[in-house]
């Protein structure tokens, strides 16, 4: 996704905070809109938007509340989160990132690490979108999963892929960047009574890099911890 197709919202009582930062992250090349309020941004299409940026403490419903909103509904619970408080409590940190937080940012802060972290946290979340058959999908470039049919497609080409492959491919493009260990793979995708070992893991990934074409490369090996996605 280019730069001036992401949108983002920030919500934050202090209206010339908003503005500093709508001026910031525009010139960055985002598409930027501001709510003053919890209730304000409510009242926006909020599944539009690739990224939110939150404050905490705002009037009636607070940062925290709202966000509790948006991952209890489908349409929105796959956005990006980033808190911006000057609540900077380790438990306050730890509530925010628990409730599906992306990042959280203490105030006072540089807008110079605002944007940093922006980038940050965009390029390792993932573009899900909502098609005109309604079928939510993960995507990267022309690779695509969809969800619902639990299906993938190169470049538009349908790819057979097994329950497993599938599971694991959406587990690595879910949070790319992120290195899985074999374990925490097998965790994820295999059910908790079956014995598997690290070298079953190994050859579904194998077979998932072969199908995938030029997006092979991105299922990158960290030898010794296990594997990542990498875009």
């Amino acid at each position: 996704m280019q730069e001036n197709q992401v949108r983002i919202l920030v919500v934050d009582d202090e209206q010339d905070l908003c503005e500093i930062l709508k001026f910031n992250l525009e010139i960055e090349g985002y598409n930027v809109d501001t709510a003053n309020s919890a209730e304000e941004a409510l009242g926006l299409d909020l599944s539009c938007y690739n990224l939110l940026l939150l404050d905490v403490m705002m009037g009636e419903m607070s940062g925290f509340a709202l966000t509790r909103q948006l991952k209890a509904d489908e349409k929105t619970q796959h956005i990006p989160v980033i808190f911006l408080t000057a609540r900077d409590t380790e438990n306050d940190m730890l509530t925010g990132f628990n409730i599906g937080a992306d990042d959280y940012i203490s105030k006072p802060f540089s807008i110079r690490e605002v944007m940093v972290r922006v980038r940050a946290v965009l390029r390792r979340t993932v573009t899900v979108s909502i098609h005109d058959d309604a079928q939510p999908t993960l995507s990267y470039e022309g690779l695509k999963l969809n969800l619902n049919k639990k299906t993938v497609s190169v470049d538009g080409v349908d790819i057979p892929f097994t329950k497993t492959e599938f599971e694991l491919l959406h587990t690595l493009l879910e949070e790319r960047g992120r290195v899985f260990s074999r374990q925490e793979l097998i965790n994820k995708v295999w059910p908790s009574d079956v014995l598997v070992l690290d070298r079953t893991v190994d050859v579904n990934i194998t077979r998932m890099r072969k199908k995938i074409g030029r997006f092979s490369k991105c299922i990158v090996t960290r030898q010794g911890f296990g594997y990542f996605f990498d875009a």
